[in-house]
C-alpha cells in the first residue's frame, strides 16, 4: 500500500497499482544510481590517469633541477 498526500488530498494505491509504482520507483532510482556511479568512476579514472603522468614528470623535473643547480652554500 502506498499513501500519497498532495494539496491536502490523500490518495491510497493498493494492489497492482502499488506494485507498478514501486517497480517504476525502483527502476528510476537504480538508473540514477548507475549514472552517478559511471560519472564518479569516470572522474576517478581521469584523475588517476592524470596523476600517473604528472607525478613521474614532477619527479623527473625535480631530479633535473637538482642536477643542474649544483651545490649552493
Amino acid at each position: 500500500m502506498i499513501v500519497v498526500t498532495r494539496n491536502g488530498r490523500t490518495t491510497v494505491l493498493t494492489g497492482w497499482r502499488a506494485w507498478l509504482v514501486g517497480a517504476v520507483a525502483f527502476v528510476v532510482s537504480f538508473l540514477l544510481l548507475a549514472v552517478v556511479t559511471f560519472f564518479v568512476l569516470g572522474i576517478a579514472i581521469t584523475v588517476g590517469a592524470i596523476l600517473l603522468i604528472l607525478v613521474p614528470l614532477a619527479i623527473g623535473f625535480a631530479l633535473l633541477a637538482s642536477v643542474f643547480s649544483g651545490r649552493q652554500r
